[in-house]
């Protein structure tokens, strides 16, 4: 089984990079300007004629098919003043990832937008509650209760049972999957750059290629194509962060951050 998922995270129309979303040194290179994304989605338009799928959909796809799914992390207020209006000029559902300690914060989601992204087509996931730095390092009665107790907040706002999530800062490993599977999570997404889909106790995990600003909308395009070479770059980019990430431990943190202050 296989799909192609792009993650974004938020998009801004101000300029000011702090207004939406998590804030600090670092977290603008996530965001898109709102014309960047504009033509990103027009991208994407050009190359694929199917609408994006929802995860409920992909365990049904034909073998041939090769669907793709739009996320955005985090949980800012942008999936609903920006995001969700270029998506419907479309008719494009996306899954929005909310971390769910933020909800009703400044520049994140409050619940009545979170009910208007649902009832508009889109699916609502959690992001975590908390968005720890390093999800996989979690005990795992910490692990477990970051799911459960964000898709208990999620689901009481929707009146429904949230069913997937996504794994905040990429630090994925397969008790991360378990925990969520525990939580009642049936698809989880990574940021590991792949298109193969795995099954861990019955939770679908399915990677994603990450957008960054500043990338050409091109890019977009590119990954969301049947043949791909942005994808092999990002997948042998993050194999060999993964490395310096195992071997580096605190000390790629503290590495990660100074490179981050910078830009």
């Amino acid at each position: 089984m296989n799909a192609v998922s792009l993650l974004y995270h938020d998009v801004v129309s101000s300029g000011d990079w702090d207004l939406i979303g998590f804030r600090g040194p670092g977290t603008s290179r996530y965001k898109l300007a709102l014309p960047e994304f504009e033509k990103h989605l027009a991208a994407i338009a050009g190359v694929r004629t199917a609408k994006p799928a929802r995860a409920s959909e992909i365990s049904h796809a034909a073998a041939d098919d090769f669907p793709f799914l739009l996320t955005f992390d985090d949980g800012g207020e942008s999936a609903y003043t920006c995001i969700a209006g270029l998506l419907d000029r479309y008719g494009w559902p996306a899954h929005f990832l909310v971390t769910a300690g933020y909800i009703g914060t400044p520049g994140f989601l409050n619940a009545a937008q979170i009910r208007s992204l649902r009832d508009c087509g889109h699916v609502i996931g959690s992001h975590s509650f908390s968005h720890p730095q390093r999800m996989s390092h979690l005990p795992s009665a910490q692990l477990l209760e970051e799911w459960t107790r964000s898709v208990q907040v999620l689901s009481d706002i929707l009146g429904e049972p949230v069913t997937s999530a996504s794994v905040p800062r990429g630090f994925y490993s397969r008790r991360v999957a378990e925990a969520a599977s525990l939580a009642g999570i049936r698809v989880l997404f990574t940021s590991e750059p792949t298109t193969r889909i795995q099954n861990v106790h019955g939770c679908l995990v399915i990677g994603r290629f990450t957008l960054f600003q500043g990338m050409p909308p091109a890019v977009s395009a590119d990954l969301v194509s049947p043949h791909s070479r942005n994808r092999r770059q990002q997948w042998l980019f993050w194999n060999l962060k993964k490395i310096f990430k195992f071997l580096g431990g605190e000390l790629y943190l503290r590495a990660r951050d100074r490179l981050l202050n910078k830009t």
